[in-house]
């Protein structure tokens, strides 16, 4: 049997010094300015404009964190990207997913040491708590703000969709509509992957245009549309498969069921209801991401929550789906999936 230690507990406890190097790490622009290069921490603190108090603690605690590799020691050392920082925090990589990172240092951090009082209270701890508007109401009200959460949402979310064009046999189905599709993010991977899709990213009107530019990007206009929807007021466009991609822990049961009955209503028999979730484990021991996802939504909305695969099969099979599956995507992610 072996002595219990205070490591783990230590680790834990102040993981949020780890988490905030690399966190205003990608936020300076670290890995993009040392892209495929290595620099000494005097040029990297120059091009950064950074204090000089920087170097080289700032820089070697990215390297014992393992975010970062250097060649020799003392002033004349070199620093350089990982293969990880290089793939996924280098901004002119093309599967960066440093918005999601950006936008938890910019708003998420600081809400999160509200925690105490959200367990305390139920209430959300964001930007409602300080003027008293929802948290899409201040998201969308700010050009900015909105295209650092839509690409923090395509960054986090890449994976994950590209594992579901993967592993989701779409051959059966001719139609898709992504319900709350952001960039188009979704639709953009599931058509590149499946040709003979046609694909509509529906979200609001405000989000439109941003969707629109990525699927023209993508050079994929004549097979995906960007639709405005109010998927709250508005019914559902038709498709063979429906799609939401972290958009049902967002919500409440209540708004939970309606959209559940809403992609019910949209899709013909034999169509699929699709939602791309950090399904918690039914037992609730395991994906503890799945359940920090939860308590970060307690954070943001108060009364959303994220769920189990066992809770969507209930959810689904009340309103008249057959049947449900969850297929695992990448790291915490599955897709829960409903059969009409």
């Amino acid at each position: 049997m072996t002595t219990p230690t205070p490591a783990r507990i230590m680790q834990i406890g102040m993981g949020f010094w780890p988490a905030k190097v690399l966190l205003s790490a990608v936020e300076l622009g670290v890995f993009t300015a040392l892209g495929p290069k290595a620099r000494t921490g005097r040029e990297l603190q120059e091009a950064l404009a950074l204090h000089p108090r920087a170097n080289p603690d700032f820089f070697d605690a990215l390297l014992a964190l393992g975010f970062l590799e250097r060649d020799g020691d003392g002033e004349a050392a070199r620093y350089r990207n990982t293969p990880e920082t290089a793939l996924f925090l280098d901004r002119t990589s093309p599967q960066f997913l440093g918005g999601f990172l950006e936008m938890a240092n910019a708003r998420l951090y600081r809400f999160w040491g509200d925690l105490s009082e959200a367990l305390r209270t139920g209430s959300p701890q964001n930007e409602v708590k300080h003027s008293g508007a929802p948290m899409f109401v201040e998201l969308y009200s700010k050009p900015e703000r909105l295209e650092q959460f839509m690409d923090a949402m395509s960054g986090i979310s890449t994976g994950n969709f590209q594992a579901l064009a993967d592993k989701f046999d779409f051959s059966r189905y001719q139609t898709l509509c992504d319900v709350g599709g952001a960039t188009g993010l979704l639709s953009i991977l599931v058509a590149s992957r499946h040709p003979h899709l046609q694909c509509i990213s529906a979200d609001l009107a405000a989000v439109t245009p941003i969707a629109q530019r990525r699927i023209a990007a993508a050079g994929l206009a004549d097979r995906v549309e960007a639709r405005s929807i109010d998927f709250f007021a508005d019914p559902l466009p038709k498709a063979d498969v429906i799609t939401m991609g972290m958009i049902l822990h967002d919500w409440n049961l209540e708004k939970k069921m309606h959209l559940i009955g809403a992609a019910y209503d949209a899709l013909p028999p034999g169509g699929a209801f699709i939602v791309v979730e950090n399904l918690i484990d039914d037992a609730r021991r395991e994906n503890a991401f799945g359940l920090m996802m939860s308590l970060n939504m307690l954070i943001e909305f108060g009364d959303a929550f994220d769920f189990t695969g066992a809770d969507f099969d209930r959810w689904c099979r009340s309103v008249g789906f057959s049947r449900t599956e969850v297929i695992p995507l990448a790291g915490p992610a599955s897709a829960g999936v409903a059969y009409k």
